[in-house]
């Protein structure tokens, strides 16, 4: 289960708690879609305890649209990087 909360002031900041997984993922997206074009979201990790294969490719693909990942732990950061070199 991932719980996801919302704070805003200047930038949309979705802190994430729990595990990440397809269901919570596509939730998760749909939330950043619903946000105004062009204000800055930022995914703070650091309660994050457990991701798949699925929530990588998502975190991968959301950093490239310049969505920034705070407080990224390690174990994710290193799987983010091997899913962009291709290994």
């Amino acid at each position: 289960m991932l719980r996801i909360q919302r704070s805003a002031n200047r930038e949309v900041i979705f802190t994430l708690s729990g595990q990440m997984d397809e269901e919570p993922v596509v939730e998760l997206e749909t939330l950043i879609n619903s946000e105004a074009p062009g204000r800055r979201v930022a995914l703070n990790l650091r309660d994050v305890t457990m991701v798949n294969e699925y929530a990588i490719a998502f975190l991968e693909r959301r950093e490239t649209d310049g969505i920034a990942l705070e407080n990224c732990p390690p174990y994710i950061r290193e799987w983010i990087t091997r899913q962009r070199d291709g290994h």
